[in-house]
């Protein structure tokens, strides 16, 4: 057996994927902070944030969850491609990912774009004239889901660059690690989307 098959693609695979969820732990305490912090501010103004929840655009949401959650499958399929040596399919399932991912943050740019229009941003006039917990409620929305946006974007970029790296065949069946690393990072900001959803479109 080449040692690199048992290493999952390269000797040094397991140390990166180790390397990798580590930093995936830390975003996730980073994220579950915040999460934490939602769920304080719900418990002491649930009125106010049922109210809030209102003014999302549910459609909207539900049709980035549906982009992200098959860019999530692309990407997937993006690595098996690449692990059984079909590069050029990987790089087309890789593009894919991320026209679905800019799609998301096009939606998104609507969604917030809205908002703003109307006054409602941090010290918006519109927003600072809304009850204490509605005001939480939205500087919530803007953080969790801005920081996600940059997430998303960090992963775009990384997606990019393992595209041109699979072309060039830096990345191939011998050498996929670094695609199944941004591939583990995508899922996670998929996941993060996945909670951030019902806590902003779903409490109405």
């Amino acid at each position: 057996m080449d040692p690199t098959e048992s290493a999952g693609g390269s000797l040094d695979t397991p140390g990166k994927k180790i390397g990798m969820w580590f930093f995936l732990f830390t975003e996730l305490l980073f994220f579950g902070g915040l999460f934490l912090l939602y769920s304080i501010f719900r418990y002491r103004f649930p009125a106010d944030f049922h109210h809030a929840a209102r003014d999302e655009n549910l459609a909207l949401g539900s049709i980035n969850t549906a982009v992200l959650l098959t860019s999530s499958l692309l990407m997937a399929l993006a690595v098996t491609a690449v692990r059984r040596g079909r590069t050029r399919r990987s790089v087309a399932f890789q593009a894919a990912t991320v026209a679905l991912g800019a799609g998301f943050l096009v939606i998104k740019g609507f969604e917030w774009g809205a908002k703003i229009a109307r006054g409602i941003y941090p010290n918006g006039p519109a927003l600072l004239r809304l009850p204490n917990g509605e005001i939480l409620f939205f500087g919530l929305y803007f953080t969790m889901t801005g920081l996600h946006a940059l997430h998303l974007l960090i992963g775009l970029a990384v997606i990019g660059f393992m595209m041109r790296g699979t072309r060039r065949g830096a990345i191939d069946a011998g050498h996929f690690a670094r695609l199944e690393n941004t591939g583990l990072y995508w899922h996670f900001v998929d996941i993060v989307w996945i909670y951030l959803f019902p806590l902003f479109y779903l409490i109405t």
